[in-house]
C-alpha cells in the first residue's frame, strides 16, 4: 500500500497496486487476522478490525476471505504476527515510515533493509524520522461520496480535524483516540469508507525531482512487493507533470 503524498499520486500507487491483487488481499487477511486476534473476533466490537474489514471491502476482497481471515485468529495453530515499524531515508533525502506485521522478524528486517539499500535510500534508528510526523487517524472517500462542500460539512460535524479534497476523492484526519468515532458518524451521511486508518501524516513535504522519483517510486514498489509490508509512508511530494513523465 502507498506511501503518502499528493492525493493524486496515492492514487497512482494504488492503481499499481491494485494489479497486484492477490498480494494485496494477502495484507488484508493478515490485518484482519491480527485485528481479530487483540480483541473480540465481531467487527461492531472490535475497532481496529471494523477498520480492517471496511478497507478490505474497499479493496474488492471477497467476503468468504474476510470471514476465513477472522476465522483464522481464532486457530491455535495460526501464525502470531507483530508489528515492527522501520524508518529511514529515501532517494532525494525523503523520509519514510515503513510498517510491518511478521511472523519472522530476520526475514523482514533483511529484506526492508535490501530493498531500502538498493534503491537509494537508508534505514535509521527507530524514531530517527517520526518526529517529522503526526500520528493521525485517516479516513478515505472517494469522489462519489460527494462534493468537497458536503464532505467538509459532514468532517467538520462528525469531530475530524481535517479535510482534503480533489478530484479523485478525500481524505479526512482525525486525533487518533477519534477516528473509529468519527468514521462511524460519517458512515450514515457518506457511506461506508474506502479505508479507515492510523497514519502518519508528514509536518512538511519534500519536493522530488524526476530522477529521485523514478527510484523512490521503485523503492515503494520492491517494499509493496514484500508480503510483510503493510504501509510506507512518506513526505515526499512528487508533481503531475514528473508522475506523467514517468508514466
Amino acid at each position: 500500500m502507498a506511501g503518502h503524498s499528493k492525493f493524486k499520486n496515492i492514487m497512482h500507487r494504488k492503481g499499481a497496486q491494485d494489479k497486484k491483487r492477490s498480494a494485496l488481499f494477502s495484507k488484508l487477511s493478515r490485518e484482519i487476522t491480527v485485528a481479530a486476534k487483540m480483541g473480540l473476533p465481531d467487527p461492531a466490537m472490535n475497532a481496529r478490525l471494523r477498520a480492517a474489514v471496511l478497507t478490505a471491502r474497499a479493496g474488492g476482497m471477497p467476503k468468504d476471505n474476510i470471514e476465513r481471515a477472522i476465522n483464522k485468529a481464532a486457530g491455535s495453530d495460526g501464525e502470531n504476527y507483530e508489528e515492527i515499524r522501520y524508518e529511514g531515508f529515501g532517494p532525494g533525502g525523503v523520509s519514510l515510515i515503513i510498517e510491518t506485521l511478521t511472523d519472522n522478524r530476520n526475514r523482514t528486517a533483511t529484506n526492508v533493509r535490501t530493498a531500502v539499500s538498493k534503491n537509494g535510500g537508508n534505514l535509521g534508528a527507530g524514531g530517527s524520522v517520526s518526529h517529522g510526523f503526526d500520528r493521525m487517524g485517516l479516513i478515505n472517500y472517494g469522489a462519489s461520496a460527494g462534493d468537497a462542500d458536503k464532505v467538509f460539512e459532514a468532517a467538520l460535524e462528525a469531530g475530524a480535524e481535517d479535510v482534503s479534497s480533489s478530484e479523485d476523492g478525500h481524505e479526512i484526519w482525525t486525533a487518533t483516540e477519534n477516528l473509529h468515532e468519527v468514521a462511524k458518524a460519517l458512515e450514515g451521511v457518506l457511506g461506508d469508507a474506502e479505508g479507515v486508518k492510523l497514519a502518519w501524516r508528514p509536518q512538511t513535504q519534500v519536493s522530488v525531482n524526476e530522477a529521485d522519483a523514478a527510484t523512490l517510486l521503485k523503492l515503494i514498489d520492491a517494499l509493496d512487493d514484500d508480503d510483510d509490508v503493510q504501509t510506507v509512508w512518506g513526505n515526499y511530494d512528487i508533481s503531475d507533470e514528473v508522475m506523467e513523465k514517468l508514466g
